[in-house]
């Protein structure tokens, strides 16, 4: 966590672009396809880029808005203009329409580290492994497609994981996109 606190703001918007550039060229933002993503943290990947990339393409977008602390229990609400910050210093939208992970057709993610298996390390939380619980049930379809943007630092050989992680399909970097055969071990 601390190398990507010491990532500066042209490197941030860079990586941010090239993210964007890279996702640009993929099928995953088609008009109509209902995008999942985040309101990027200072030390995260920014996506205002692909934020409005998909907007442009004429994507629904929703955002995470976490729905009760405790249990650790989130929805995906559409992007709009009404946002407030939440205990963990995240802006997410307001308002009551809302739709289930299950629903949406990519849904991209943030995480402290992955590796090339597509196991995360989210910030230890739990929210999208709970909300993407039920891809670990599925034996054939696998929606929505799941992808990790990330600085290529993290990156790494190996990273743990536990019976409730929810393995990514993609890991998108400023420095490309690597395809992943999920081996959830």
């Amino acid at each position: 966590m601390a190398r990507r606190r010491a990532v500066n703001a042209a490197q941030r918007a860079h990586a941010a672009q090239a993210v964007a550039a890279h996702i640009a060229g993929t099928h995953w933002l088609a008009p109509g396809k209902r995008i999942g993503l985040y309101a990027s943290m200072p030390q995260e990947l920014g996506t205002g880029p692909l934020i409005e990339l998909a907007r442009r393409r004429g994507c629904q977008v929703y955002l995470p808005r976490i729905t009760n602390f405790r249990a650790r229990a989130m929805r995906f609400v559409p992007l709009n203009e009404h946002t407030h910050q939440h205990d963990f210093g995240m802006h997410e939208p307001e308002g009551d329409a809302w739709i289930g992970a299950r629903f949406l057709d990519t849904i991209f993610c943030a995480g402290v580290g992955f590796d090339l298996r597509g196991a995360r390390v989210g910030h230890g939380a739990g929210f999208y492994d709970r909300a993407l619980a039920f891809r670990r049930m599925r034996h054939h379809w696998r929606g929505p497609r799941l992808v990790a943007l990330a600085y290529s630092f993290q990156v790494v050989p190996h990273v743990p994981v536990t019976a409730n992680d929810v393995f990514m399909d993609m890991i998108v970097t400023e420095r490309g996109i690597h395809e992943l055969l999920a081996d959830e071990d």
